[in-house]
C-alpha cells in the first residue's frame, strides 16, 4: 500500500463512517462499483481524479480533504510571531479554520493555579474532536498528555482532543478562551456524545 493510497483510504473510511453510510450505499451516490470503493479503502486501488471528486461529492466535502493528513497534529501560534491584518478601521488575526459540519462549542476558561500541583486529565471528547485554545491572561500548560506546551497571554494552539489532555494554569488564575470542534456524527457510527456536563467543559 503507498503512502498516498493509504491517506486516501484511512479519508475515506473515515467520511464514510462518519456519516453513517454503508460502502454499498456511497458507492450508489457517487456512482462506483462496491468493488472500487472496497479496494480504495483497503488502500489497493489506484483511483483516477474523477473517482476521488465523485467520492468528495457524494461525502459533501472538498477533494483536498481525501487527499491529505488528516488536521490531528498540535499548532502553536506565539503571540509575537503572528501578522494582524488591518481592514479599513480595525485590524484582525486569524487563529485557525474550522472546516466541515458538526458541534461547535465556546468557552471562556479560568484556570485556578492547584497548590499541589496535581493536574488530572481531561477524558477524550469523540474522535475526531480539535480543541482551539487562545490564551487572554496568564500562563498555562495545555495540550495532551505527554505533550503539553507552556503558553502565555496572546499565545494560540490547536490540538487533538480526541486524547486525554490538560489545562494547568502556571501562575495564578488563567484566563483561556476554548473552541472545540467536534465531526459531525450519524446514526450507526458508534459515536458519543459531547463531552460535556452542565454547560461546561469536563475536567
Amino acid at each position: 500500500m503507498s503512502t498516498g493510497n493509504a491517506v486516501v483510504a484511512r479519508n475515506v473510511r473515515f467520511l464514510r463512517e462518519q456519516r453513517g453510510l454503508s460502502l454499498a450505499e456511497l458507492a450508489r451516490q457517487a456512482g462506483l462499483a462496491k468493488q472500487t470503493l472496497s479496494n480504495l479503502e483497503q488502500g489497493t486501488g489506484n483511483p483516477t481524479v474523477d473517482t476521488l471528486f465523485a467520492i468528495a461529492a457524494a461525502l459533501g466535502v472538498p477533494v483536498t480533504r481525501l487527499v491529505a493528513e488528516r488536521e490531528q497534529v498540535m499548532t502553536v501560534q506565539r503571540a509575537d510571531e503572528v501578522v494582524w491584518e488591518r481592514h479599513g478601521g480595525y485590524e484582525s488575526r486569524s487563529l485557525d479554520h474550522v472546516y466541515g459540519s458538526g458541534v461547535i462549542e465556546n468557552y471562556v476558561v479560568r484556570i485556578a493555579q492547584d497548590p499541589d500541583g496535581v493536574v488530572k486529565p481531561s477524558e477524550p471528547h469523540p474522535v475526531g474532536t480539535l480543541e482551539h485554545l487562545y490564551v487572554i491572561s496568564g500562563r498555562v500548560r495545555v495540550g495532551p498528555v505527554g505533550e503539553a506546551v507552556e503558553l502565555s497571554a496572546g499565545d494560540f494552539v490547536r490540538y487533538p482532543g480526541d486524547r486525554p489532555h490538560v489545562y494547568e494554569s502556571l501562575d495564578g488564575e488563567s484566563l483561556v478562551h476554548i473552541v472545540v470542534s467536534v465531526p459531525r456524527v450519524q446514526p450507526g457510527t458508534g459515536g458519543v456524545s459531547v463531552a460535556r456536563a452542565n454547560g461546561s467543559l469536563r475536567r
